[in-house]
């Protein structure tokens, strides 16, 4: 009922051309970025099937259509129109240099793509570098932040083991992503330069149809609202009314907070939704103020 109910709104605002109508998005095959964005496609309410070996796959309950491809093929794809929107790491798509646009940070995927140097090393500063050899699978990225800083040396482009190419001989140095450094530290190596963050972008063709256009947005505000709650806890405590201005001056809400008076008299129960970065630090200012019964509750998805 619910998926007849779907495309008829959406045949209607279309015509019939809605129903070979697909969204297709690419997302990593396998590796650092696939769980994550599973993850996200489906607490934004996408149901489908993503068995071993896919190459693609149709979500039954929105018309979108999934590319299992290389990371670094997606921002390709995006660019060919092959596929629409992508979500790939924002390293690739600075190495990659295609015609395609950041429309969102994931924030998942965290990492960075930093400079290392074997251990025993005497690492003095960025100047260090010059003159040297450093392997990358990042040549693009590395030779931007090597022209930043008036640096000239030799860059070695190897895919894969990256981490190995001091120990073998090949180069004095890498740049390479970096996420706790405990590959760095087994292959002997130590962090000296970061180039770049980086995290999982939603990716997108600058030219889509309207068709395209309107599924990528409604899909677009399903993600925001999963991120908004991701990053935001529904509190709800209790306090004695004359704290309730200093209360509500910590956590404004997203209007304003909710206040319900209790059956104990000159108190009330306060709700309201803090971020998750301020959590701790707030929670502290909450029991100064004379807060009781602090309940935290993840948030499933937050529209505002």
């Amino acid at each position: 009922m619910a998926s007849f109910f779907f495309d008829a709104v959406f045949i209607n605002l279309f015509g019939t051309d809605y129903m070979n109508t697909l969204l297709r998005i690419a997302i990593q095959k396998s590796g650092r970025l696939q769980e994550g964005s599973l993850e996200i496609l489906k607490e934004s309410g996408l149901s489908f099937s993503n068995g071993k070996d896919q190459l693609k796959t149709q979500a039954r309950n929105f018309p979108v259509e999934v590319l299992f491809l290389r990371d670094d093929d997606i921002p390709q794809y995006v660019e060919d129109s092959v596929a629409d929107v992508g979500i790939v790491g924002e390293n690739v798509v600075a190495e990659k240099q295609k015609n395609i646009q950041i429309i969102k940070r994931l924030d998942f995927a965290k990492c960075r793509l930093s400079i290392a140097v074997p251990r025993s090393e005497q690492y003095t500063g960025v100047e260090w570098l010059e003159g040297k050899n450093i392997a990358t699978s990042y040549p693009n990225i590395l030779a931007s932040f090597l022209k930043k800083n008036n640096i000239t040396a030799g860059i070695h482009e190897i895919s894969g083991s990256v981490e190995i190419a001091p120990g073998i001989g090949l180069a004095d140095a890498i740049c390479d992503l970096v996420s706790t450094g405990s590959t760095l530290l087994s292959n002997g190596l130590k962090e000296v330069e970061s180039v770049m963050q980086s995290e999982a972008v939603i990716v997108a063709n600058p030219v889509l149809g309207p068709e395209k256009k309107i599924l990528f947005d409604k899909l677009l505000f399903r993600i925001e609202s999963v991120l908004k709650a991701k990053n935001s806890k529904y509190i709800l405590l209790n306090c004695p009314n004359e704290a309730i201005s200093k209360i509500t001056s910590v956590i404004p809400g997203m209007k304003s907070p909710t206040i319900i008076p209790l059956a104990r008299e000159g108190w009330s129960s306060l709700h309201s939704v803090v971020d998750e970065n301020d959590f701790w630090e707030r929670i502290d200012q909450l029991r100064a103020f004379g807060a009781e019964g602090i309940l935290v509750i993840p948030i499933q998805k937050m529209i505002v």
